[in-house]
């Protein structure tokens, strides 16, 4: 009996962890577990389901939890969290904190639901857990100033990451690197030592190896390991100058994009012409070694996604400008570089990928082929204002695209 429920409680846990709705899916790779999707689009998109206006400005992603829709917007310079139900009505619209407010202040923070619990981050670095149902505010710790944490010129663009009953923030700075704060109460369980780097614009991951688990981050400088137990830093490597003979002292340091992880080995890629690589893990999670660098898919903030052995995203030709690429995840080698409208982000279901371009704002439904970008369908966005920077979010047959205050919802599954 105690053997089953050992099982038992551990099949819960990991289910439960794999289904935490958060920024760029399940285990924030952009791989989204949804099955029975549309292969083609109609001429003028998929059927569009609703259009929410009123959640504010901002360019985080939409999830769902409970059979509600979260996401974070900013109104009259504060973060707020909106709760919508599916006839679109929006439930309750908590602010949580002071939106960042300098260059580009618009709320950037993608909610994590768990246990009845939505954690946010605002542009300025306080972390608040508020109520999944009521929209009531659990607890708000300004992380970010009490640890004097040091960022760039666009604030916190951070999504919490949970891990163990901890909430997960990176702050920068002389203090610290990471803290992480109890879930339930928001008080501090552990703070890492200070790699005196500065905060990026990246939210950690999770990764599990042989038995272990490790938060992977990345800051403006530094990609590195800690113990999800203890907050031990257990490794650190100067992405930044991965190679000073060709990059100079003046390497990009503008991180914007999540680390891909897969079967031992991480692949981290950044905008700005400068270099992505790829790391292989060592086995109890000490340390990494470099294995190549890739000059072609320096991706701004768009994201990447890992499939079938081949990365697929956009690089960086100008902020105003990239192009579609795909690069082998095990030798780095360059399968493609293709112009269609511009940059962007992109996400992945059910064989297909999901593409958004930022301007002027066409989302795209694109085959997986390394050979060649081969775009199937595509339809271009004509709500909303600003950059399309928001990364779109799939959930139970439904693509959610956000254009500055508004939130469109689309109905892509195959209904034969």
């Amino acid at each position: 009996m105690k053997k089953f429920v050992a099982i038992f409680f551990l099949l819960f846990s990991v289910g439960a962890w794999c289904q935490i709705p958060q920024f760029r899916g399940p285990n924030r790779d952009g791989n989204y577990p949804d099955k029975g999707l549309l292969k083609q689009w109609p001429e003028n998109g998929p059927q569009l389901l609703l259009e929410i206006n009123g959640i504010g400005g901002g360019w985080s992603s939409a999830v769902v939890y409970n059979n509600n829709i979260y996401i974070t917007g900013m109104t009259d310079s504060t973060d707020c969290l909106s709760c919508i139900d599916f006839t679109g009505t929006i439930r309750w619209k908590t602010p949580y904190a002071s939106s960042w407010n300098q260059s580009f202040p618009d709320t950037r923070s993608t909610p994590t639901l768990l246990n009845g619990k939505a954690y946010v981050s605002s542009g300025r670095g306080v972390v608040a857990c508020i109520d999944a149902d009521t929209g009531k505010m659990i607890w708000s710790i300004n992380v970010f100033g009490q640890n004097e944490g040091i960022t760039g010129n666009w604030g916190v663009a951070e999504s919490i990451l949970i891990v163990g009953g901890k909430a997960i923030f990176t702050t920068g700075g002389n203090k610290t690197t990471m803290v992480a704060l109890d879930a339930e109460t928001g008080k501090e369980v552990w703070k890492t030592k200070s790699l005196n780097d500065n905060l990026a614009y990246v939210s950690p991951i999770l990764i599990e190896r042989n038995g272990r688990k490790q938060i992977i981050g990345l800051g403006a400088k530094f990609l590195f390991g800690v113990n999800p137990d203890n907050g031990n830093i257990d490794w650190s490597y100067d992405y930044c100058h991965i190679d000073d003979a060709e990059w100079g002292e003046d390497g990009a340091v503008i991180n914007c994009t999540s680390p891909i992880y897969h079967d031992g080995f991480l692949y981290v890629t950044s905008g700005y012409n400068h270099t992505g690589a790829k790391f292989k893990l060592k086995e109890d999670l000490s340390g990494v070694e470099f294995l190549w660098k890739d000059e072609l898919l320096d991706n701004h903030h768009g994201g990447v996604v890992l499939i079938d052995g081949y990365i697929y995203g956009s690089n960086w030709v100008n902020n105003g400008k990239g192009d579609w690429c795909c690069i082998s995840f095990d030798t780095g080698e360059k399968k493609y570089e293709e112009t269609f409208k511009n940059k962007g982000s992109i996400v992945a279901a059910d064989g297909m990928l999901y593409i958004y371009t930022e301007q002027p704002g066409f989302v795209g439904l694109v085959k997986p082929n390394p050979e060649k970008f081969e775009l199937v369908s595509s339809f271009q966005i004509t709500k909303g204002t600003g950059p399309c920077w928001a990364h779109p979010s799939i959930y139970d047959g439904k693509l959610f695209i956000r254009h500055g205050d508004v939130l469109m919802v689309y109905d892509i599954k195959n209904n034969p």
